[in-house]
């Protein structure tokens, strides 16, 4: 199974609130994360979904929040709140230039500074006859490489720590996130968590049974199918395949369908900390100990997601 954040799942409860209550809701699952008596949750707006995960979980010791997509925007007002972030996948990308060629994620040179680069010039006496490029260019060179990453995977956004606060009072500050016009118009962001909190209304997921005669050779096998419907959580998507696992008797195949923003929320390789320790501080958060096991773990998907998973003899095999 994938650690947190393979896929934006079901929630057990959300919110239908307004944006006073939201506020209220909002205060009250970050408090919840950080006492750890809930595991993770998402805020899901128009624009883009943000992923709260409690100190423990994907490996970490502090709370993180992950944000995809991003805009050039966002960012600046994030950077203007003070709220401290990084962008995990242009530095994964950087990581992998060769010194010289590194680009930063406004398009800045990291090896050597523009006043060094020609440096070199002054002690050949011929700086006069290059033209150097001036700040405004500098400046419309960083503007474009920054938008040219706005909306696209390279965009998704890490905050850890104290500065996920921050970036709490920001997203329930931030006016832009209620849309102006459209069929969301006036709504609040959404509040998906797999435990109760302030405001919150209890929604279950459509499910539909299928039951589908195969011709095998001179006879028919049944094969059934249970569809479900609504955004499947990570921890609701591990406690299907321990049913399964059990009631198929080790042999059944899942196909999965996810929120394509979301499955950026795998991609992050933060330091690792004692297992053990991680798990017995996150006892009390509501999820199977079991379920809890894949959560702490570091994810390993990448980019991706699960797309299709297949039990045989009771071991797993997933295609991303």
């Amino acid at each position: 199974m994938a650690p947190a954040g393979t896929t934006l799942g079901t929630t057990v409860l959300n919110t239908e609130a307004t944006l006073e209550q939201e506020s209220v809701s909002f205060t009250s699952l970050y408090n919840l994360l950080k006492a750890k008596l809930c595991p993770y949750f998402y805020v899901c707006t128009y624009q883009f979904t943000v992923l709260f995960r409690a100190a423990g979980l994907a490996g970490s010791d502090v709370i993180t929040a992950v944000i995809s997509p991003t805009t050039r925007g966002l960012r600046e007002a994030m950077r203007n709140e003070g709220i401290e972030f990084s962008l995990p996948l242009i530095e994964e990308t950087r990581s992998k230039i060769p010194e010289t060629g590194k680009n930063s994620e406004d398009g800045e040179e990291q090896g050597v500074s523009d006043d060094e680069s020609f440096s070199w010039l002054e002690e050949m006496g011929v700086q006069d006859k290059i033209k150097k490029p001036d700040s405004i260019s500098i400046k419309l060179r960083k503007e474009k490489n920054e938008v040219q990453v706005d909306h696209k995977p390279e965009s998704v956004a890490l905050v850890k720590g104290t500065n996920t606060f921050v970036l709490l009072n920001f997203l329930i500050n931030c006016k832009s996130l209620v849309a102006a016009a459209g069929p969301q118009a006036g709504l609040p962001p959404t509040l998906l968590s797999p435990v109760a909190f302030r405001g919150a209304t209890m929604q279950t997921l459509k499910a539909r049974s299928i039951n589908v005669k195969t011709p095998v050779h001179s006879g028919y096998n049944d094969i059934f199918s249970l569809e479900i419907t609504g955004p499947v959580m990570p921890h609701c998507l591990h406690t299907l395949t321990m049913l399964l696992k059990s009631a198929q008797r080790g042999a059944f195949s899942a196909v999965l369908y996810t929120h394509e923003p979301t499955a950026l929320f795998n991609i992050y390789c933060l330091l690792a900390f004692p297992q053990e320790t991680l798990c017995k501080d996150l006892t009390k958060c509501g999820l199977h100990l079991k379920t809890l096991d894949q959560l702490i773990q570091l994810p390993t998907l990448g980019k991706s997601s699960i797309r299709h998973l297949e039990m045989r003899d009771y071991a797993y095999t997933w295609k991303s």
